[in-house]
C-alpha cells in the first residue's frame, strides 16, 4: 500500500503525521518512508536516518552545434516551455526552463541538437532503525522538483507500506508525489487559511482520482468550519490532534510525537486501520 501525506498549506503537520505513522508501524510490517518535499526535506531529522549512498539526478537539456545549425527556429517553435530561443544567428538555451522533453532534438531538421545531462539535485538512500528511508534534495536555485520526486518514488517499497511525505501546496511537486497513491491523508488545521487550502487540496485529489481523508491538527484552536466542511463534503476525518504544548516542545527538539508521547501510538494504529478500510 502507498499512502501519501499532503496538505494545502505549509505548517499543518505533515511531517509529524508521516513520521509518527512510520514509527508506529515499523515493528508490524515492512515500512518505507519517501520524503518528497525535495525543496525542504526534514523527515531525516526525526527519523535519525543514516545515509547509505546518494544518487545524482539530472535531466537532459539541449546542446546546439552551431556549426550545423541553420537557425530555422524549429526548436523554439516546438518547445512548450520557451527554454530555447533563436535570435538571428545565435541560439540561447535556458536550462532552468527546460523540462527535458526532447522535442527540440527530435524535430531539428538538420540534427544540430543533442542532449547533455544537467544535474539538478540528489536522491539520498538510507536506513532509519529498520525503516527504509529515501529523500530527495533539489539543488539551490533549481526550479524543477518533479524529476527528483520521480527518482525518489522509484524506491517505493515492494512489500508492506510506503509513506510519501509530499511538499505543501497543490502545485506540480504535490501532484507528482501523490500520483499513484492508494490513499492520501490531507493534514489541515481549523483556521481560515487551513480551510481555504484544504479546499484546493480536495479539488486536486478529486482530479487525480486518489481516495483521501483528513487529519485536523491543533483541532481545539480556531473554529469548527473545517469540520463542518468535511461533513458537508462527506470527507472522512480520520483523526484529530489537539494543540498540546508537549508536542510543540518535543517536536522543536527533533523528537517524534510517538516517542515523546507514546500514548499516541494506538491512535496512529487506528489511523492505519481506518485507511485500510477505506482503501478496500
Amino acid at each position: 500500500m502507498i499512502v501519501s501525506i499532503a496538505s494545502g498549506k505549509g505548517g499543518t503537520g505533515k511531517t509529524l503525521v508521516a513520521t509518527s505513522l512510520v514509527l508506529t508501524l515499523k515493528e508490524s510490517l515492512p515500512v518505507t518512508l519517501l520524503d518528497c518535499d525535495v525543496e525542504e526535506p526534514n523527515d531525516h531529522i526525526y527519523m535519525r536516518a543514516r545515509p547509505v549512498h546518494s544518487e545524482p539526478v539530472a535531466i537532459p537539456v539541449p546542446f546546439v552545434d552551431e556549426s550545423q545549425c541553420i537557425y530555422c527556429g524549429m526548436c523554439h517553435d516546438v518547445c512548450a516551455f520557451n527554454a530555447i530561443a533563436v535570435l538571428g544567428t545565435a541560439v540561447l538555451v535556458f536550462k532552468e526552463l527546460c523540462h527535458g522533453c526532447g522535442a527540440c532534438t527530435r524535430f531539428c531538421p538538420v540534427g544540430a541538437i543533442t542532449e547533455v545531462p544537467h544535474e539538478i539535485g540528489v536522491v539520498e538512500v538510507g536506513d532509519a532503525d529498520g525503516v527504509s528511508f529515501v529523500d530527495g534534495v533539489l539543488t539551490i536555485g533549481q526550479p524543477m522538483a518533479p524529476p527528483i520526486i520521480r527518482e525518489v518514488k522509484r524506491h517505493t517499497g515492494t512489500k508492506g507500506l510506503t509513506v510519501i511525505d509530499a511538499s505543501p501546496g497543490t502545485a506540480c511537486p504535490v501532484v507528482e508525489a501523490v500520483r499513484g497513491s492508494d490513499f492520501c491523508v490531507l493534514v489541515t488545521e481549523p483556521t481560515p487559511f487551513g480551510l481555504h487550502d484544504l479546499r484546493l487540496a480536495v479539488e486536486t485529489m478529486r482530479e487525480l482520482g486518489v481516495p483521501y481523508g483528513t487529519i485536523i491538527n491543533r483541532a481545539d484552536l480556531g473554529d469548527d468550519r473545517t469540520e463542518r466542511y468535511c461533513q458537508a463534503q462527506e470527507i472522512p476525518v480520520l483523526m484529530t490532534i489537539p494543540f498540546d504544548e508537549r508536542i510543540a516542545r518535543s517536536y522543536s527538539r527533533g523528537v517524534p510525537l510517538v516517542e515523546a508521547l507514546p500514548e499516541y501510538r494506538e491512535q496512529f494504529f487506528a489511523l492505519f486501520r481506518k485507511i485500510q478500510e477505506l482503501v478496500k
